[in-house]
């Protein structure tokens, strides 16, 4: 019999820290937000272009707390849920039935990503909708390249397998949502080191979590790491891309 249990690519502990890590970094000054930000306005035009209006919704993920205070504005009566502090994606959820599920930059994670999209289909009312922003394939093409070239014929695992549109769809239809749609789109960041895009992605919770994440780089495996970043650059700033990928649907 074909075993159900998913495979373990990401390490739930590693993932957890990182988000903690995150939380923390998100208290200084000026730290990293562009991409929850994107994902927060979308969410916010999907719903006026719909003119949906929910009563209840759960906002996951959202370490800004911005999209919960715009819906309380609107009169909407808001749970909010952290992986970094002890919420499960891949269990049944502990909370009532929501009008709107709003999941921000963490089912790229999950080991058993239709399972986690199944709990929110379950977790929403009749007439619900669930709208999940992740990062999706094609993001960090020069970091994955920097990687690789340091690495040099020994490449380890240090990026994050991703999900595509097609993967996407077929998942949304897998787990039975009605009008599924998807969408992707990116967003663009200069960078004037290697390392900035690292404190980036740390004050973001975007690094490594891999169950297997490889060894640390070496001083000279570094050095190239940095060499191979800034040549992909002109002018001083290596732009990087971020794609997003939102999938969106609804219990009938």
């Amino acid at each position: 019999m074909e075993s159900k249990v998913p495979p373990r690519i990401f390490s739930a502990r590693r993932r957890i820290a990182a988000r903690r890590r995150m939380l923390a970094l998100q208290q200084q000054p000026n730290p990293a937000r562009y991409l929850i930000d994107d994902m927060v306005e979308d969410v916010l035009e999907r719903l006026s272009f719909l003119r949906f209006e929910p009563a209840t919704a759960l906002v996951i993920g959202d370490y800004t707390g911005a999209l919960a205070r715009t819906l309380t504005a609107a009169g909407v009566a808001v749970t909010e849920a952290e992986p970094g502090t002890g919420f499960e994606e891949e269990q049944p959820y502990p909370f009532e039935s929501f009008d709107l599920i709003a999941s921000l930059g963490t089912l790229d994670t999950v080991n058993d990503l239709p399972g986690a999209l199944v709990h929110i289909r379950k977790a929403l009312n009749t007439g619900g909708m669930m709208i999940a922003s992740f990062l999706s394939s094609g993001s960090l093409p020069i970091m994955r390249d920097v990687m690789l070239a340091a690495d040099g014929d020994r490449p380890a695992p240090r990026v994050h397998p991703t999900v595509d549109v097609r993967s996407g769809g077929q998942l949304l239809q897998r787990t039975l949502f009605a009008d599924p749609v998807i969408d992707h789109r990116h967003v663009d960041v200069g960078f004037r080191s290697m390392e900035r895009l690292v404190g980036d992605l740390r004050g973001q919770a975007l690094t490594n979590v891999l169950a297997d994440p490889g060894p640390a780089l070496g001083k000279a495996a570094l050095a190239q790491a940095r060499e191979t970043f800034a040549a992909a650059g002109e002018g001083g700033r290596t732009v990087e891309r971020f794609e997003i990928l939102t999938l969106s649907g609804w219990k009938r």
